[in-house]
């Protein structure tokens, strides 16, 4: 025969016994992350030149700045003749996730209201940048421009 508890008439509650579990949470990135990493920002600044840029667009304008002198630090690999870079995949993520770049309907990288607002306040960690930016910029985008075209190509085909 199965023994029987006695019921001592004590009731311990869970949180005498144990342990309260808080749950906080916290961004993965801040804006004074972004406020540290003057890369990311002349990355946003780029992008914010733009109006739409592909990914594939944005990282040939990347590799070509720094084939004419202009290096922001991003390793490139060439796979079919197109620059690929993790470090540029992994900051435009985190602009994505600050809200500061988002993805239009063609596929393209803009800027958003926020990630301008962040610009404006901080576009002295651009500084003397910005006109060599802007200059190599409307030099290399007739070069671009076809990938961007190719985009849309493929975007509407999907449509």
């Amino acid at each position: 025969m199965p023994k029987e508890k006695k019921d001592t008439g004590q009731q311990s509650t869970s949180a005498e016994k144990g342990k309260e579990i808080k749950i906080v949470t916290k961004h993965v990135v801040t804006p004074s992350d972004l406020e540290k990493d003057p890369r990311a920002v002349k990355l946003l600044y780029i992008i914010s030149l733009s109006n739409g840029i592909s990914e594939k667009a944005l990282m040939s304008l990347l590799y070509l700045m720094k084939q004419n002198g202009y290096d922001l630090g991003y390793s490139f690999t060439l796979l079919t003749q197109s620059p690929t870079s993790r470090d540029v995949l992994n900051e435009l993520t985190m602009l994505k996730y600050l809200g500061f770049v988002e993805v239009g309907a063609n596929k393209k990288l803009i800027i958003s209201s926020a990630g301008k607002e962040f610009l404006e306040a901080h576009l002295n960690i651009v500084g003397g940048d910005a006109e060599t930016i802007k200059k190599l910029f409307s030099d290399l985008k007739p070069k671009i421009q076809p990938l961007d075209v190719e985009v849309d190509v493929k975007t509407k085909r999907r449509l």
